[in-house]
C-alpha cells in the first residue's frame, strides 16, 4: 500500500494525557506505565487461561451424567468467560476504556473508503501468516528428527497445535462460533483496539510490534507463537493503513474461518462414514486450495515489500529509539511476570501441576 494513496486519517486517537507531548522526560513515565498495564492485563489473561484449565478437568467429571449438548455449551460458555470476558473487561478497566470509547464505537469501527482495496490485503496477510506456520513445521520437524529424536516432552512443545475432530455436532458448533465470531471480535478490539491505541501515543511501530507479540503470546503454544505474532504484525499494519479495527476484525474471522472449514470437514468426514469417497475427495480437494492460497498469498506478500518498506510511520517517539523502548517494556515487573505464565502456558502449566502436587 503506498503511504500517500491508502493511508487514512485515523478519526479516532486515544485521549491525549500529560504524557502525550513532544518532550521525551514526560513521555518516559507514561511510557512504563503503558507497559506495566499490559504486563498485568496479559497476567490475569494467563491466570485465566490456568484456572480455565483446572476447572475443565473437573467439570469433565460431569460429562458422563450430563447431556452432550448441554455440556458442550457451558464448557463453550466457561471458556468464553473465562479466557476473552474476563480478561478484556480487566483491561478495558485499567486503560479506562469505556471511558476513551464512549461515543466513537462508531469511529473505531468506520469502514475504510477504499474497503475493497484493504480486503485486499487479505492475501499477503494469509500467505505471511501460514507461511510462517509452515517454516515452522518445518523447523519443527527437523530439530525432533535430527537434533532432539527421543525427548519425548520437547518434541511434544514443538508438535503443532490442532483442533481435536469430534462427531459431537454441537461441540464442533460451538468451535466454530468460537473461531469464526468470538475470537476474531474480542482478540481484535482487545489487541489492535485497547492495547494498540495505548501504545501508539509512543511509537506506532512499537504499538505494532508489541501487540503482535502479545496477539502471538495468547495463543499459547510454541508452534503457534510465531505465525500468529506474523499475522498480528500483518494486521497492525493494515489496522493503521486504514485507522479501523473493521477490516482487520474480518481479515481475521476469515483466516479462522477456513480453520473451521477443515475442522467441519473433518467432522463431516467421520460422522457419516471415514471411508466416505465424496467427502475424503472435498477434504483433499479444500487441503489443496489453502495450500495453493498460501503459496499466493507468500508470492503477494513478497511483492508488496517495496511498499512497506516506503510506509512511513507516524507518531514516533524519535527521542528515544526501538531497542530502548523494547527493554523498557521488557524491564516491567508485570511483564517479567506475564512472560513467566507464557512459559508456564507454552510448556503446558507446569505451574498448575506444582500447585496441585
Amino acid at each position: 500500500m503506498e503511504n500517500n494513496e491508502n493511508i487514512e486519517n485515523n478519526d479516532y486517537t486515544a485521549n491525549p494525557g500529560p504524557d502525550d507531548t513532544q518532550n521525551d522526560s514526560p513521555k518516559l513515565p507514561g511510557y512504563k506505565i503503558v507497559c506495566a498495564k499490559l504486563g498485568l492485563s496479559m497476567c490475569v489473561y494467563f491466570i485465566c487461561r490456568m484456572l480455565a484449565s483446572w476447572l475443565s478437568m473437573h467439570f469433565g467429571r460431569f460429562e458422563d451424567v450430563m447431556n452432550g449438548t448441554v455440556y458442550s455449551v457451558l464448557s463453550s460458555m466457561m471458556l468464553i468467560v473465562m479466557v476473552y470476558v474476563i480478561p478484556l473487561l480487566f483491561t478495558a478497566i485499567i486503560f479506562n476504556s469505556f471511558e476513551k470509547y464512549k461515543g466513537n464505537y462508531r469511529i473505531l469501527y468506520k469502514k475504510p473508503k477504499r474497503l475493497a482495496r484493504a480486503l485486499g490485503t487479505f492475501p499477503a496477510a494469509f500467505g505471511l501468516g501460514h507461511g510462517i506456520a509452515l517454516l515452522t513445521l518445518l523447523v519443527s520437524f527437523l530439530l525432533t528428527r535430527y537434533v532432539i529424536g527421543g525427548h519425548t516432552y520437547i518434541e511434544d512443545l514443538l508438535r503443532p497445535t490442532v483442533i481435536e475432530p469430534t462427531t459431537d455436532i454441537v461441540s464442533v458448533i460451538a468451535m466454530v462460533f468460537m473461531l469464526v465470531i468470538i475470537a476474531p471480535v474480542f482478540e481484535e478490539f482487545w489487541t489492535r483496539g485497547i492495547m494498540y491505541d495505548a501504545l501508539k501515543p509512543y511509537g506506532t511501530g512499537m504499538a505494532i510490534l508489541i501487540s503482535s507479540l502479545l496477539f502471538g503470546l495468547m495463543h499459547g503454544s510454541l508452534y503457534m507463537l510465531f505465525y500468529t505474532t506474523a499475522y498480528g504484525l500483518a494486521l497492525g499494519y493494515i489496522r493503521y493503513a486504514t485507522g479501523s479495527l473493521f477490516t482487520v476484525t474480518i481479515i481475521h474471522a476469515i483466516v479462522n474461518a477456513i480453520s473451521a472449514g477443515t475442522l467441519l470437514l473433518t467432522t463431516l468426514v467421520q460422522i457419516t462414514n471415514e471411508e466416505n469417497r465424496i467427502l475424503n475427495t472435498v477434504n483433499m480437494i479444500f487441503l489443496f486450495f489453502v495450500l495453493v492460497m498460501i503459496i499466493v498469498g507468500v508470492v503477494v506478500f513478497l511483492s508488496k515489500i517495496p511498499a512497506i518498506k516506503k510506509f512511513k510511520i507516524e507518531n514516533d517517539w524519535t527521542g528515544i529509539g526501538p531497542w530502548k523502548k523494547t527493554a523498557w517494556f521488557f524491564a516491567s515487573i508485570p511483564v517479567i511476570i506475564m512472560m513467566v505464565l507464557a512459559v508456564n502456558e507454552i510448556s503446558r502449566f507446569w505451574l498448575l501441576g506444582l500447585i496441585m502436587n
